[in-house]
């Protein structure tokens, strides 16, 4: 599995699966633009991928939810590299929430987040990937799927994701451009502790995945990179529409 000198721009890169997605495809050979929020964050990111690269990352921080900020993202990435190969959709965020307490404001912060950045990105990053002949991978959830009380909004952004990855694979396919998401189940990140959960609760969190998942655990980082890394690669080339999962056998269990 290759990416030998594919130019490819990742959301989300300053932590979690976006980090652990650009060292693996720094790892693979790839020339990365990495984009998030956290500008120190994200230049820990670029150094580490330097140091088992030949390659230095180009980095870009800005907010996706901003479409000025997009736009320069996408702009300054084709000034740097005059190429794009492949966009992973990684940058994303929860909030908790039934539909008895979860406020619009709440609604739209993740809707922007989610999904309206996703579809400002791609549309920008269309007209190069269809003359690359690249492809993209969105980064989606179980909760795309499968129904689960009190996130709302987020199982709401989700299911929304693999539309779009679907439809748009539709769309791209006779102009050669593959289009894919992952979907992972719980993975040991910081995104639920930056939503505000506790230590204890989060390690009570991770504990429940023993019934919750099917191999009885949580997923890591670099398992949902190494999927990225698996559709963004020649090695899934017959593969458009797909929707991954990457969730230790989440989407298969029901109650008992």
């Amino acid at each position: 599995m290759s990416l030998q000198s594919k130019i490819v721009l990742i959301t989300g890169a300053s932590s979690g699966i976006g980090a652990a997605t650009a060292l693996h495809f720094s790892k693979l050979g790839a020339k990365l633009a990495l984009t998030g929020r956290n500008a120190v964050n994200l230049q820990n990111v670029a150094d580490r991928c330097e140091g088992v690269s030949s390659s230095k990352p180009f980095v870009i921080s800005g907010d996706l939810t901003n479409e000025t900020d997009t736009k320069n993202i996408m702009d300054r990435t084709l000034a740097h590299y005059n190429r794009l190969d492949v966009l992973v959709n990684n940058a994303g965020m929860l909030e908790t929430g039934s539909i008895e307490n979860t406020s619009l404001d709440q609604y739209d912060r993740v809707m922007n987040t989610n999904v309206r950045s996703i579809y400002q990105l791609t549309m920008l990053a269309v007209p190069h990937l269809i003359r690359s002949k690249g492809n993209i991978v969105n980064v989606s959830s179980v909760n795309g799927v499968r129904s689960f009380p009190n996130v709302l909004a987020y199982c709401m952004s989700k299911a929304a994701v693999d539309q779009f990855t679907r439809c748009v694979a539709l769309e791209l396919a006779p102009k050669g451009v593959r289009v894919n998401s992952v979907n992972p189940g719980v993975v040991v990140t910081e995104i639920l502790k930056r939503n505000g959960m506790s230590e204890e609760d989060y390690a009570k969190f991770l504990e429940r995945t023993k019934e919750t998942h099917a191999l009885g655990r949580p997923g890591t980082p670099e398992e949902v990179a190494k999927a990225i890394a698996f559709l963004a690669s020649d090695d899934s080339s017959f593969s458009t529409g797909d929707t991954l999962l990457v969730d230790g056998g989440r989407h298969a269990m029901c109650p008992r």
